[in-house]
């Protein structure tokens, strides 16, 4: 998920639906060595252990914190939250054959 949507979805989502996503999250994810989506520098385990670990839902977390949550784990949303996709247009280039 890229910053601009994770952003967006922080800006409305409630302490309660971030739980039900680490809850997804934490029965889903089978490989935690995978690259973290936030820091290329560390995996899916250790940006679990920094964002989810100690997540308690009375807590009032700051915009930046629930951004990099969703970023990370966002793939676990519940569905009301889930960005719909945006199908691409397949695009067809016009071509000539070269005049020579």
């Amino acid at each position: 998920m890229n910053r601009k949507t994770a952003k967006k979805i922080a800006e409305i989502i409630t302490n309660k639906q971030i739980q039900i996503m680490f809850d997804n999250a934490r029965a889903n994810i089978t490989d935690w060595t995978k690259v973290s989506s936030v820091n290329k520098g560390m995996t899916k385990g250790v940006g679990w252990n920094i964002l989810a670990a100690d997540f308690d839902t009375e807590a009032n977390y700051h915009i930046l914190a629930k951004t990099n949550m969703v970023r990370e784990f966002g793939d676990y949303l519940p569905d009301e939250l889930k960005p719909q996709k945006i199908e691409k247009k397949l695009i067809i280039p016009t071509h000539q054959k070269p005049i020579f």
